[in-house]
């Protein structure tokens, strides 16, 4: 039985690059006939514009001279969307056909769902959580390797507060309406505040576990010294700036006085490492 084409013309594929040769390629094989497609280039000096070119050349290519982050570069992508959704797509991702109808058919089904997500799976096909109750609410019910360990894979539909940002479906008329992402979040944590804002906002983030695409964790950006400086420095501050966001400047600083050695010293250490190198 033939696999049925999702209507690609509803979609425009956004994915942001920055060193992304190693994983680009098996990314976008299966965009090949796909109409609509923006990469966001964060100034990649390897072949990943090259393996684009070759592999889906009708895709538009907004060129950034200096990285500007992903939020940044994902409203780039989104200013430039004229059809009824958007998917964010990461280079480390793989994404079928059928995983799109299926979000498609979700979509239509809730239209007052801003985001629809695909059930993530690792190389070895074990299931990635990618939900999630908001942030404000997770060191209260368990820590992370709890839910790896012990959470059952989900079924059906899932109602989320908070999706993760490998691979969604965005409603373009809500996400416009509640806002599209943070520029002031340049790495890490722009999945938290959009989910905040669409729950907020009263419309809904769907988990679609029947919707299944593969992640492989850590292969967008070409991995060295300057990328692990760039995610404890980033990381850290990000989490500042979300908490000072929803809960105001004291919360911030007393998150900051609790989490300096887990992040400042990390970050300190490989800025010194990458300058002598």
């Amino acid at each position: 039985m033939t696999e049925q084409t999702p209507d690609w013309d509803r979609i425009t594929i956004i994915s942001i690059v920055h060193h992304s040769a190693a994983v680009i390629g098996q990314c976008m094989e299966n965009f090949r006939d796909v109409p609509n497609i923006v990469i966001i280039d964060n100034a990649s000096d390897d072949d990943t514009l090259d393996i684009i070119a070759s592999t889906v050349p009708q895709a538009q290519i907004v060129h950034n001279k200096h990285g500007v982050g992903y939020g940044n570069a994902a409203n780039q992508g989104m200013e430039l969307v004229k059809t009824e959704f958007a998917m964010m797509v990461n280079p480390d991702s793989i994404v079928t056909g059928e995983a799109v109808r299926t979000l498609l058919a979700v979509a239509d089904t809730y239209p007052e769902a801003g985001i629809i997500c695909p059930q993530s799976l690792n190389k070895d096909g074990s299931v990635e959580l990618t939900h999630d109750v908001n942030l404000f609410k997770r060191k209260a019910i368990s820590p992370p390797y709890h839910r790896r360990n012990h959470e059952p894979a989900p079924q059906g539909l899932v109602c989320a507060e908070y999706i993760s940002g490998a691979v969604n479906l965005f409603r373009m008329t809500i996400l416009r309406d509640v806002g599209i992402f943070d520029p002031n979040l340049f790495l890490y944590f722009e999945d938290d505040d959009i989910s905040l804002r669409m729950h907020a906002a009263g419309h809904a983030a769907i988990l679609v576990a029947d919707a299944r695409i593969m992640h492989v964790n850590a292969g967008s950006v070409r991995p060295s010294l300057h990328y692990k400086w760039e995610k404890f420095w980033h990381y850290g501050w990000s989490r500042l700036y979300i908490e000072q966001k929803y809960h105001g400047r004291g919360a911030m600083l007393g998150l900051a006085l609790r989490h300096a050695g887990r992040f400042f010293f990390k970050a300190l250490l490989y800025s010194l490492v990458f300058q002598e190198n």
